[in-house]
């Protein structure tokens, strides 16, 4: 018999990445979307669920049998939508993994550490959080680790870097890689600090093999693991990303990209008047403070955690985006160089 996971907020582009990552295993996947929506095309492997998130009884009769409830429900990209949203999302998936008996992950992000974050980030870090999204994020994981003293459950927290691949909806499209067949990458802060990021297929399968590997609930359990994911600085970035351009006939043999900056002064004239421009600055510390996740634990768990090459992963990431027509050049001397990690 298949093993049954449900996954709430199918329809994110993280819930879809791990919709997929688990039914590509061999998974039984049930996959929470809103009542009344817009019903996703079918996908093999992927049954969807039309519920909302705080219908814990009927997510239940539907999931009856699942071993792990995957929380993936994220409110909008605001200080204030976080912190009138975010704790009873959490409260539903709790909820629902409770009545269940089922393990429950949640995804982590490095907002949790200020600016005075050590280089490493390990799972026993002191978290110290400077912005009001950081402590928002640290609250939900108490408020998780209080429901598995308080129900029972066992719940894994999974920590990872910004968000490239499987689509759009990241910096990685919505700022850096705009005007790329243009020949311009905008880059938000210096381009010689390492910067955790996380390709979200690698991060998809690492979740599901946790979920292989975590045993039932027995007297409740909190755990975080990181997931090292790529640390790469942005200068690593501009070579894989030269690499690409010229493979698409976005730049001639030996060209180089046009790097702008981030304009952030004129985005905090304009801060008083978004909510969502006065977050992105609350977060602009993590693009100038050198940052890794120590994914040591999640090795431990997993083994060796699934890993893109870099060049591999931002090409896939781009060729998804469709910025434009492509024009792909024969291989050349650019081709197969090699990417830096940054440490």
């Amino acid at each position: 018999m298949k093993k049954t996971v449900l996954v709430l907020g199918a329809r994110g582009r993280l819930g879809g990445a791990l919709a997929q990552a688990f039914a590509a295993a061999g998974w039984r996947v049930l996959a929470q979307r809103r009542a009344g929506g817009t019903v996703p095309s079918p996908a093999e492997g992927i049954e969807w669920v039309a519920a909302e998130a705080g219908d814990t009884a009927a997510l239940m009769r539907a999931a009856d049998g699942a071993r792990v409830v995957v929380h993936a429900m994220n409110p909008a990209y605001t200080a204030a939508a976080w912190r009138a949203q975010a704790p009873g999302l959490m409260q539903a998936a709790i909820d629902v993994a409770a009545g269940l008996g089922a393990v429950l992950l949640f995804p982590g992000n490095v907002y949790n550490f200020g600016k005075d974050m050590p280089t490493v980030l390990a799972p026993d870090t002191p978290q110290r959080p400077g912005s009001e999204k950081g402590r928002i994020r640290v609250d939900l994981e108490q408020q998780l680790a209080q429901a598995t003293r308080a129900r029972g459950i066992r719940a894994v927290v999974i920590r990872a870097g910004d968000f490239f691949g499987a689509g759009s909806g990241s910096w990685l499209d919505q700022v850096i890689v705009k005007k790329l067949p243009q020949g311009r990458v905008t880059w938000p802060g210096r381009l010689d600090a390492p910067h955790a990021w996380a390709y979200l297929p690698d991060l998809a399968r690492a979740f599901v093999r946790v979920a292989e590997t975590a045993p039932a609930p027995a007297g409740g359990r909190f755990e975080c693991l990181h997931f090292a994911g790529h640390t790469v600085t942005g200068q690593d970035w501009l070579t894989a990303l030269t690499e690409v351009a010229w493979e698409q006939g976005w730049l001639p043999a030996g060209g180089a990209l046009r790097t702008g900056k981030l304009p952030w002064g004129m985005m905090r004239l304009v801060s008083p008047f978004s909510a969502t421009v006065a977050s992105l600055l609350e977060m602009r510390y993590l693009w100038d403070v050198p940052h890794a996740l120590d994914g040591a634990a999640l090795a431990r768990r997993i083994g060796a955690e699934p890993h893109t090459p870099f060049l591999d992963a931002v090409r896939d990431a781009i060729m998804q985006l469709d910025l434009a027509p492509r024009r792909a050049n024969l291989p050349g001397p650019q081709a197969g160089h090699s990417i830096t990690q940054g440490v």
